[in-house]
């Protein structure tokens, strides 16, 4: 029997993904420091190690006591806005925390390691993205993203580490952390109607983005180790259909049951739209019938509205305030 190491399965994607490890055969061990998932999102079958990726000692002790199969790297911290500001807690803990993963996966042979991306890396350009477009990230979650495909890139080559990367995007569902302001844009509007506010919206919610449950993505990541033809490729994963953000608010706003209210806020820097082709995973992984985003989010209303409303969470160490939009600012108690 294979046993994975799933970074991140305390979090949102990474728990489906333990979870879709499981029901295909697989051991899972998941490491989680619990920044932004839960406990309870861990599958019972799973063991649970609480800890982090920028920790490489205790990476090297648990490789050395599990000698995993395969490596799922989902821990992140996924504020592409906020990382301009955080560049420092950006880099250490997307990009040097996936290296320390990395330099133990060659060690220890692993037979594949699956990494999930972004479309952040390709930055602004004609849509829809496709694999074979030139990345120019735009922000510095995005640089961070790439960098690690280049590492993975240059492993391969140089160690014979075999990878396959998953670019997914604005990806929703049940088990995502509504609490958090900055990233999760479903999330954040479901919380702000369970506690009576109205849905907030940098600029005027012309923005594109297409939305994609988590059951359309976390099958194909899970089983990719299987399949031939995933072997050192980039795939873009997700929902085919774009929607403006003023679109999405009233999806979900009649999902909560409620009128559906927005107070926009300024602009803040952003790709106005971003969605991407999804042929190259469709005819490695085959083709399903994906969730619609009214069904998707219904699914994740029922969820969110059985748990209630959760105080959003400020982060704190904010390292340059210029140009910190100012409901951030306000947030941090700082003035910029």
């Amino acid at each position: 029997m294979s046993i994975s190491l799933v970074t991140g399965g305390a979090g949102f994607m990474g728990s489906h993904v333990a979870e879709q490890l499981l029901n295909i055969g697989h051991d899972v061990v998941v490491l989680d420091d619990l920044s932004g998932g839960f406990l309870d999102n861990v599958p019972v079958a799973a063991e649970f190690v609480q800890g982090s990726v920028v920790d490489h000692e205790l990476l090297t002790r648990l490789f050395d006591k599990y000698r995993f199969d395969y490596v799922y790297h989902l821990a992140a911290y996924a504020a592409e806005g906020l990382s301009h500001f955080i560049k420092r807690f950006n880099y250490q803990n997307n990009l040097i925390a996936s290296v320390n993963l990395i330099n133990e996966a060659v060690k220890h042979e692993v037979k594949r390691f699956v990494f999930t991306s972004s479309i952040a890396v390709y930055g602004a350009g004609q849509t829809p993205l496709t694999e074979d477009m030139i990345p120019v990230p735009e922000d510095s979650y995005g640089i961070a993203k790439l960098a690690v495909e280049q590492e993975l890139r240059v492993s391969h080559e140089m160690f014979g580490l075999e990878y396959v990367i998953f670019r997914p995007h604005n990806v929703y569902g049940e088990r995502q952390n509504i609490a958090d302001r900055y990233r999760n844009v479903v999330g954040i509007f479901m919380n702000q109607i369970l506690k009576g506010e109205p849905v907030t919206i940098f600029g005027d919610g012309t923005q594109q983005r297409a939305f994609t449950h988590v059951n359309d993505i976390a099958p194909i990541i899970a089983g990719s180790v299987d399949v031939a033809g995933a072997r050192n490729q980039i795939f873009n994963v997700g929902a085919d259909v774009p929607y403006t953000v003023n679109e999405l608010a009233k999806c979900v706003s009649d999902a909560m049951g409620e009128e559906c209210r927005i107070r926009y806020l300024d602009p803040r820097n952003e790709v106005k739209v971003a969605f991407s082709d999804h042929g190259k995973a469709q005819r490695v992984f085959g083709t399903d019938v994906k969730v619609s985003l009214e069904a998707g989010v219904r699914m994740m209303a029922e969820w969110v509205k059985q748990r209630g409303a959760r105080e959003s969470t400020v982060f704190e160490n904010i390292e340059v305030f210029k140009n910190l939009p100012r409901s951030w600012a306000a947030a941090a108690r700082v003035n910029v």
